[in-house]
């Protein structure tokens, strides 16, 4: 009897407009760009601009991960991944803090898993099911690659290109909730 809710719920996901919205084919060169990045990594180039931008971030992130350990390898983890994605590592961050606050586990009501609350069906149209979009290192990954893409189909548009990652394009709530993040809190002058 207690799995009927479950199974009720399932076939409501498959069925419902927002489901078929979910999940799109993804284009062609998004999924070879994937495939490209998701095995590479890279870090920081200027040891005294790493440490300033750890310290600075780091103050600002106490709140969300209490352990300094824990925080400044995610720290690394979101440069090094936005840096590769020619991202800005603070805007990753508001959007980390819009998706998820910081929750690796995150899951959202359609699936989206991680902190960049990444769709779990990327995993599949990569041939890599050993996956583990939980981990920061593999969400910030996928995730940073995904808005990346989508920013220059949108030449530079960031409100576009946010509305298009969260799957809401031609809304403009999501994208100005992760840049109020960004201006608000994240923002470092250049």
């Amino acid at each position: 009897m207690k799995a009927l809710p479950w199974l009720w719920l399932v076939a409501f996901m498959a069925t419902s407009p927002v489901a078929a919205t979910v999940r799109q084919a993804p284009e062609p060169e998004l999924r070879e760009l994937m495939q490209r990045t998701v095995a590479e990594a890279e870090s920081f180039q200027d040891r005294f601009d790493a440490e300033v931008w750890l310290l600075d971030m780091s103050t600002r992130l106490k709140r969300y991960l209490p352990n300094p350990q824990e925080r400044l390898t995610l720290l690394r983890l979101v440069h090094q991944e936005a840096s590769k994605a020619g991202l800005k590592p603070d805007m990753v961050l508001a959007l980390i803090h819009a998706e998820s606050h910081f929750d690796r586990f995150a899951i959202s009501s359609v699936g989206a898993q991680g902190m960049m609350q990444v769709m779990p069906f990327w995993k599949a149209e990569l041939g890599r099911p050993q996956d583990n979009l939980t981990d920061n290192a593999t969400n910030l990954r996928y995730g940073c690659t995904i808005l990346s893409y989508y920013l220059k189909k949108e030449n530079g548009d960031i409100n576009r290109a946010l509305a298009r990652y969260n799957g809401s394009l031609g809304k403009h709530r999501y994208p100005a909730k992760v840049i109020g993040l960004w201006q608000d809190f994240w923002y470092v002058k250049p």
